[in-house]
């Protein structure tokens, strides 16, 4: 691969950046590949009587068996994608991967659930199981509830026929090659 000559940002040329944003296409490009490896590699035992994919699955296929749209749909597939890369902040890395592609109600769902669902079990390790009604004015806080308690705690079960990850490639695929926000 051709790699540029400046070493400081301000030194690159308008042909230097042009190469860039070509590679960052092509990047782009094959991102549905790395977010699918990423789901799949989240397909190992742990801890809960389902692996972390068949979690997401589980979610996802609840959602959109109840109707929820493509949107939905798709964050409720990736709510815990972030796991992978940081898993003491996860939703906020799961809600940065789906940022550019979804509505600003979906984000702020993906973003937040990780607090909401400690209504669940906070109180187990001395904090505050409530803690996330210091959202309880925001205009999302009901749909954020409703996400935990449909979709995300609900989601443990190794009897539930999950949809499979195949079943969500397209529109895993669709999602990802219409942004609807800059990315930058």
């Amino acid at each position: 691969m051709r790699q540029v000559r400046f070493t400081q940002m301000a030194d690159g040329t308008a042909a230097e950046y042009r190469h860039l944003a070509a590679v960052e296409a092509d990047e782009i490009a094959t991102y549905p590949d790395r977010v699918l490896q990423w789901l799949r590699e989240m397909d190992e035992p742990g801890p809960y009587q389902v692996t972390r994919l068949q979690h997401s699955l589980q979610a996802a296929t609840r959602a959109r068996r109840a109707g929820e749209d493509d949107d939905y749909v798709f964050m409720a597939l990736l709510h815990d994608v972030g796991d992978m890369i940081a898993p003491a902040n996860h939703s906020q890395a799961a809600a940065a991967v789906i940022r550019p592609y979804v509505s600003e109600r979906v984000h702020w769902i993906c973003l937040q659930h990780g607090l909401f669902q400690g209504v669940y079990y906070f109180h187990h390790f001395g904090g505050d199981s409530n803690a996330r009604d210091r959202f309880r004015d925001h205009k999302w806080y009901d749909d954020t509830v409703a996400f935990c308690a449909d979709y995300d705690q609900a989601s443990f079960d190794p009897d539930y026929p999950a949809d499979s990850l195949e079943s969500f490639e397209a529109l895993l695929r669709t999602t990802f090659a219409n942004p609807r926000t800059e990315t930058i």
